[in-house]
């Protein structure tokens, strides 16, 4: 089901023209608009899935199979030196689009960090308190 509303449904379905990198008849890989990096592809699934938690596990399957094919690709046309594979889920995590996409970041040595956090400590009884709470 598409969402008529919906910026990346229309990226994802060819009514917005894009740079587009790869097509199948469930995803369009396109160059970001606005890239990171030299290479900076999305993955976009041509169906609506608003994030993570509502993507068919099929079509999730699909697109990591699908994103290792990209990478492996770039990694030979570009000659970047690693990968950022960014996937973000609610505002709270920075998702902005609301439509399920896989960020592709290709990497090059003396470059910034892109993706990065400042390591916390976790006390030990803390940790297996968590870790017992979210035991599945």
């Amino acid at each position: 089901m598409r969402d008529d509303n919906c910026i990346f449904c229309k990226l994802a379905n060819g009514d917005i023209p894009t740079n587009s990198i790869y097509e199948d008849e469930d995803f369009r890989v396109i160059l970001d608009a606005s890239p990171a990096t030299r290479g900076h592809a999305l993955i976009l699934p041509k169906q609506h899935y608003a994030n993570l938690y509502e993507i068919e596990d099929e079509t999730l399957a699909k697109a990591a199979k699908l994103a290792k094919k990209v990478i492996n690709h770039e990694k030979d046309v570009l000659g970047c030196d690693g990968y950022n594979v960014v996937q973000n889920n609610g505002e709270a995590a920075g998702q902005t689009v609301f439509h399920f996409h896989m960020h592709l970041i290709p990497r090059y040595e003396g470059e910034a960090q892109i993706v990065a956090w400042a390591p916390h400590e976790a006390a030990d009884e803390e940790a297996k308190q968590l870790c017992d709470k979210m035991k599945m």
